[in-house]
């Protein structure tokens, strides 16, 4: 057995914090970001299924200045090269229950679960009905981190010193560039959390117009 003085210097810690970081500001704005985009979008003409790089020079032809959030490389046609992402998948599943987790997300960091995290959306926005009753059924997404391959959907970009460098690179075309504004994770080839984004996009905002 141990002596009761070790005993008595062991730590306890008891703590329901699941979080992936302690970043001041979590979870989404009341209403969820489909109103945030709804309102600064409204008035303003939206085109769908549109391809900018695509149709660069005729959407060029409508603004002063572009604001472009997609793939920095993609926008040079990846003369440099192509710059490296770390990618995500989602497994969806309808569950018979009011409730899986109690939570929204749940993060797993052992060797031997698959998956990273556990979403339950109804703990966002709309787990309830008219009445504040709890809905009978529930939502939940499985997430994978998966290698990313030309082609996938970029989530995060790979913070190493070969990628650092290509960006770099990329960087001094898009200084280059006096039309066009890059932002975003894919703009800028940086990780951002949604409070970050919006400070940034403040920020840029005061730069263009003052």
């Amino acid at each position: 057995d141990l002596p009761a003085f070790i005993i008595k210097r062991l730590p306890v810690r008891l703590t329901f914090d699941n979080n992936y970081f302690n970043a001041l500001y979590q979870g989404i704005p009341i209403g969820g970001y489909t109103k945030v985009i709804a309102n600064l979008l409204d008035g303003i003409e939206v085109r769908l299924n549109t391809d900018y790089l695509e149709n660069k020079v005729a959407l060029d032809a409508l603004a002063d200045k572009i604001v472009y959030t997609g793939p920095i490389d993609a926008y040079f046609d990846y003369k440099l090269g192509t710059l490296e992402y770390r990618s995500v998948r989602f497994e969806n599943e309808l569950l018979d229950k009011p409730s899986f987790q109690g939570n929204a997300a749940v993060n797993y960091t052992d060797r031997e679960t698959p998956w990273t995290r556990i979403i339950e959306h109804k703990w966002f926005e709309f787990g309830k009905d008219e009445n504040g009753n709890d809905l009978p059924k529930t939502i939940i997404s499985r997430e994978y981190s998966s290698e990313w391959k030309p082609g996938d959907e970029p989530y995060y970009p790979v913070n190493d010193a070969k990628n650092g460098a290509l960006y770099a690179e990329y960087k001094k075309l898009a200084d280059a560039e006096s039309k066009v504004i890059f932002g975003g994770r894919l703009g800028e080839y940086k990780y951002y959390d949604m409070d970050q984004v919006i400070a940034a996009v403040l920020d840029r905002c005061e730069s263009e117009l003052h």
